[in-house]
């Protein structure tokens, strides 16, 4: 089998260029309908390219999203199950597939291996990761409903504001640096086969500081304020419930000031992103690849920026769960927009079928992803209207799973009640619709599609041992090997590292803002 997947890739097949950003909720991009973010780049690249409206991560939370995406699987079926589980060595990822068929593969940024393997079939990687590659940021669900995940908590929102310079800006500049350079290289040195070139931000990731350069794009008093103002914790479903008390938010008083705060510098980072976007594709224009090379611009996840109260990713909610998702590729699609549900686990087999003109060779393990060609050529009679998210990491203590098919979202929370929404009536899902007669017979089709494959008693006990493992091992080990990926001298004590930011205060944001304590 593995000669028969060789060199099958095309003589027109195209390179592959992913701009991926990290905690971006589609609804504050302009190509989206926000009217008070300016991203012109990315707003081009829409224009240019096929906008998908209703793109979904299939876990919100950094790790099980990025490994799901590169694997074209759903978490569960590759026991990705929080932000510090290890994918093993031996699972293909859509490096591994592209390289069978003739690819050269780059990875530049943010991916957050976790473990002793740091490209999982790269050819090469050419910058380190911001965050830490070991098992420092186990979750522990025997400690319950209100343990304190390490890292996520809402003094971000309290203490939003301006900064000279942060961590997640130095991290961010070397990225773009770095994938330039790169885009030269590939130009000038690999023009004998077609490449993938991966260049991964960390911003507009929380904390919520930027620049004087970016904040001063916008008029503090204009910025728009959550459409969904916050829930009463014991008016929330479990879930979040979990989750407010995990982000430490019954410590911390948020008032509309910190919100707006929050907001303001949020919009800042996606500019500052923005002009990174614009500066990758003039260089690709620049080197005359753009014409030949596949661009596509998502998130891991999204950012609940405040809406119901809730903030950063882990909830099922829209602002959470959606991505951008825009894919440019003007000598193959006419520009426009795709309604249908798609997720992040059918990147990989779209690539491949791009890769091969068609002409994929059945992959090895079985995927839960379907190529995207169909509908990126304007339609696909076939498609199932259909995603699947998951939910086991830091901040609940249950699996918690969510599909959506056409206008229907159920949500399940292992031993709690379920949540329904109808997104064509009730986009902000505000009107939970589970137990009413009038959507039973919908909501029973749901319920088992949840189900399907999936056995949250199983799943549970997988996530608590493997817990116990990892604590077990980062407790002796003292998180010592880090496994950080060294690119250059310093790498493996540079950025994150066993969950805190290396150096001074100031390294982490400058000058130096002493973070609000909480309360009680």
């Amino acid at each position: 089998m593995l000669n028969d997947m060789t060199n099958n890739a095309h003589k027109d097949a195209p390179n592959f260029l992913v701009i991926q950003l990290d905690q971006m909720t589609p609804g504050v991009l302009p190509a989206y309908g926000h009217h008070t973010v300016k991203a012109p780049h990315m707003t081009k690249l829409a224009d240019e390219g096929v906008l998908f409206e209703n793109a979904y991560c299939n876990f919100p939370l950094c790790v099980p999203s990025r490994m799901s995406v590169l694997t074209g699987r759903y978490t569960s079926a590759i026991e990705q199950w929080d932000n510090a589980i290890e994918l093993p060595a031996a699972v293909p990822t859509l490096a591994h597939y592209l390289r069978s068929v003739g690819y050269h593969t780059a990875l530049c940024g943010k991916m957050h291996f976790i473990g002793p393997d740091q490209v999982h079939g790269f050819d090469e990687r050419i910058t380190t990761d911001i965050y830490p590659a070991n098992f420092t940021w186990t979750p522990d669900w025997i400690a319950g409903e209100r343990y304190r995940p390490t890292g996520i908590n809402t003094r971000a929102v309290v203490d939003a504001g301006v900064c000279k310079r942060s961590l997640q800006i130095d991290y961010d500049d070397e990225v773009e640096h770095a994938g330039i350079q790169k885009i030269y290289d590939l130009a000038r040195l690999n023009r004998d086969k077609p490449f993938l070139l991966w260049v991964s931000f960390t911003h507009p990731h929380s904390p919520f500081v930027t620049t004087h350069k970016y904040w001063d794009l916008y008029d503090h008093d204009a910025i728009d304020m959550p459409k969904v103002g916050p829930i009463p914790v014991d008016d929330q479903d479990e879930m979040s419930r979990w989750l407010h008390y995990a982000h430490a938010q019954d410590l911390l008083t948020i008032a509309d000031e910190h919100v707006r705060n929050a907001r303001h510098a949020y919009y800042g980072m996606v500019s500052y992103l923005d002009e990174k976007v614009g500066r990758i594709m003039a260089t690709l224009a620049e080197m005359d690849l753009d014409d030949d090379t596949v661009v596509v611009l998502t998130s891991d996840h999204g950012e609940m920026l405040g809406e119901r109260g809730a903030w950063f990713k882990q909830y099922f909610y829209e602002p959470s769960t959606g991505v951008p998702l825009i894919i440019r590729s003007p000598n193959r699609y006419k520009p426009g927009q795709v309604s249908e549900l798609v997720s992040l686990v059918d990147l990989l087999p779209t690539f491949m079928d791009l890769a091969t003109d068609g002409n994929a060779p059945e992959p090895v393990s079985s995927l839960d992803g379907h190529s995207l060609t169909g509908l990126l050529a304007g339609g696909d009679e076939n498609w199932d209207n259909r995603v699947i998210s998951e939910y086991t990491g830091e901040g609940v203590i249950a699996p918690c799973r969510m599909v959506r098919r056409d206008n229907y979202k159920y949500i399940y929370t292992h031993g709690h009640p379920p949540l329904m929404y109808d997104l064509a009536k009730d986009p902000l899902e505000v009107d939970n619709l589970a137990g009413r007669p009038e959507v039973a017979e919908a909501e029973t089709g749901l319920a088992a599609e949840i189900m399907d494959g999936w056995d949250p008693d199983a799943v549970s006990a997988a996530c608590i041992q493997s817990q116990k493992e990892r604590m077990f091992i980062h407790n002796a080990t003292s998180g010592e090997p880090s496994w950080a990926y060294v690119a250059r001298a310093g790498d493996d004590q540079r950025y994150v590292r066993n969950a805190s930011a290396v150096g001074t205060k100031a390294a982490a944001r400058y000058p130096f803002v002493e973070p609000t304590p909480f309360e009680h």
